[in-house]
């Protein structure tokens, strides 16, 4: 067997090298992506030891640059844009033209050239999705005004990337050589728009009809497989397509590829399915942007380096902080804006390497580019702490009481606190369901008709869209969260239902119920004899096993006369103890049931018994299950 395989020693080295520095930054409170990028400097050429194959890396790259903007297009939201167009497009507009003009001024200072200042300033303008979606999710302040904002103003600097990678090339071919002027600039950017409108004409006449045929009629043969690739085929083959046919950059056939899927009812299933080698690949271009990163610019050139790092963090934030308040929004609302932009990330490495190959940005604008970006995500989550204790402070300094008159002249603003707080429910004795899949919606449609109150947990907001309308209580979170379980009141509660399908979370979720209710009948979902223990050992009282209860259900249709042989076929491959002949029971003196909840008809052939829980201390493979 050859040893010298560069392809999947670049592979194999990159990704356990990231996961275990996304583990430690993950442990740090500092978003994996910083981890990502670092094991990419200790892989690249700059230090000693092992070094990745970069030629290999650079085509990884770009897969996952495909990978990243077909994401970006699936969960493109019009919808999201339009709800805060007012401030979030002219907002997002002034702050890219303001952080663009101090970039240009910083490389003018360095002597580069126009178009190196350009390419440099738009790359400082843009903030990462990851790092802003998170800071906001930490805070639950994504379903908030505030975080509708940020989310539009993102999806605006989105647009304005997508549309400056189509026509960059375009710009630096018209300005290459000494002959340029605006004529033929204007002649190369409008051949490269006319080749983008028809591939967006070609998208959306013909794109927006086949690609969804194709998905439904994959989904219709009932292949997990085959949906997968048809997934990744159309992301793949339509950026392909687009660079060949269109001449256009595949990352504007990949963001297209995934707004138009993002159309059919199927867009959800297709995040999910790719959500694995999409995260993979993703993990690979960070990986193989931090190889190009060269340290030692942190000494060569920290002045440099420090003004790039001000640009991103404090000249962004005021532009972003000063544009919001013109609008007259809160100041809490204007200063959460100018946190979550001072940061910059995946658009800005991907049009810093469009910009170096094009022979436009010189490599020290890369390197100045990726430190500036290092060093932001590390400062984003301590500059979000101490506004918390900023705006606690300001809360504590306030008089803690007021007259009336001076309560109706000060000015109405929103809560000063970078976390939005989480209202209680007022229910008691009510049921808890965590999870609004396939499974909850079943079982909050039984609890409303049977008019058993209820509140459901759930941290996609996609699954409780019609439910506030019905008059149904739901919370936005993890229900693992301490401050998410106390607003739903589970100390108070009649029983708690987790009807997600991941065991492990489901077992955060147990523990953290358990704490404030040792009392509560807890019910889980599982899908193995591994899972169940899980669960019993954080505190479940009962488990559900899907796949059983549907083997039961499936059983209790075979016609009487070989039904014996059939249950006893069942028994002997999944331990599991027959409680349809009574009198067979009787005579061997048996009268244990099962630990799993049952359909009605098993409930009915056991004489209308309720099936008993396990002990958590009875292990899955004992009698009994």
């Amino acid at each position: 067997m050859p040893h010298h395989m560069p392809l999947i020693s670049t592979i194999v080295v990159g990704l356990v090298l990231a996961f275990v520095l996304g583990a430690i930054a993950q442990r740090l409170r500092i978003s994996p992506l910083v981890g990502y990028l670092l094991a990419g400097v200790f892989v690249g050429p700059f230090t000693p030891g092992y070094v990745a194959d970069q030629t290999l890396s650079n085509q990884l790259a770009e897969i996952g640059v495909i990978l990243l903007m077909f994401g970006v297009g699936l969960h493109f939201s019009l919808k999201d844009l339009l709800s805060v167009r007012a401030i979030a497009v002219p907002g997002a507009i002034v702050q890219i033209a303001s952080a663009t003009l101090l970039g240009m001024g910083l490389a003018w200072l360095m002597g580069w050239s126009l178009e190196g200042g350009l390419v440099f300033g738009l790359a400082l303008s843009v903030a990462s999705t990851v790092v802003l979606l998170r800071a906001l999710q930490e805070r639950r302040l994504v379903e908030t005004e505030r975080g509708h904002i940020a989310v539009g103003w993102l999806i605006v600097e989105d647009l304005a990337m997508v549309l400056t990678l189509v026509l960059l090339p375009a710009f630096a071919k018209a300005t290459a050589g000494s002959g340029a002027d605006l004529e033929s600039i204007a002649i190369s950017l409008g051949l490269t728009l006319g080749k983008v409108l028809a591939f967006m004409a070609v998208m959306l006449v013909v794109g927006r009809r086949v690609i969804p045929w194709i998905l439904h009629y994959v989904a219709h043969t009932g292949s997990r497989e085959l949906f997968r690739l048809s997934v990744l085929a159309i992301a793949l083959g339509t950026a392909f397509g687009a660079a060949e046919l269109f001449g256009v950059s595949f990352a504007l056939g990949a963001f297209f590829a995934g707004m138009v899927l993002s159309e059919s009812e199927l867009s959800h299933r297709a995040a999910s399915e790719t959500l694995p080698l999409r995260d993979a690949f993703a993990v690979l271009f960070f990986v193989s942007v931090g190889m190009l990163f060269d340290p030692m610019i942190l000494i060569h050139n920290f002045g440099p380096v420090l003004a790039t790092f001000l640009i991103i963090v404090v000249g962004k934030s005021l532009a972003a902080y000063g544009i919001v308040r013109l609008f007259r929004h809160p100041d809490t609302t204007a200063i959460t804006i100018a946190a979550s932009l001072a940061q910059i990330g995946e658009f800005s490495f991907i049009l810093a390497g469009l910009g170096v190959e094009l022979r436009l940005l010189p490599s020290e604008g890369r390197d100045l580019i990726l430190a500036g970006a290092i060093l932001s995500i590390l400062v984003n989550p301590f500059l979000f702490t101490l506004l918390d204790r900023w705006f606690a402070r300001r809360e504590a300094a306030r008089p803690e009481k007021a007259t009336e008159a001076e309560a109706a002249s000060a000015p109405v603003e929103a809560p000063v606190a970078t976390r939005e707080p989480l209202p209680k429910t007022a229910l008691a004795d009510h049921v808890v369901l965590v999870g609004h899949g396939r499974v909850g919606k079943f079982i909050s449609g039984k609890l409303a008709a049977t008019g058993t109150p209820f509140l459901i947990v759930e941290t996609d907001k996609t699954q409780l869209t019609s439910l506030p309308q019905e008059g149904v209580e739901t919370l936005i979170g993890n229900a693992a969260d301490p401050e998410v379980a106390v607003a739903a009141n589970v100390g108070e509660a009649r029983c708690l239902l987790v009807a997600i399908p991941d065991a492990f979370e489901s077992g955060q979720v147990v523990e953290q119920a358990r704490r404030l209710n040792p009392d509560l009948p807890i019910v889980v979902r599982v899908h193995s004899a591994a899972q169940e223990d899980h669960v019993m050992k954080y505190g479940a009282t009962r488990v559900v096993m899907g796949e059983q209860e549907i083997a039961r259900a499936m059983i209790s249709a075979v016609p009487d006369a070989p039904r014996a042989p059939i249950l006893a076929s069942v028994e002997d491959a999944d331990t599991i103890e027959s409680v349809t002949d009574g009198a067979a029971q009787e005579q061997a003196g048996e009268t244990t049931l099962p630990h799993v909840l049952r359909p009605e008809a098993d409930a009915d052939e056991a004489g209308g018994k309720t099936p008993e829980p396990r002990h958590a201390g009875q292990h899955a493979e004992e009698p009994g299950r």
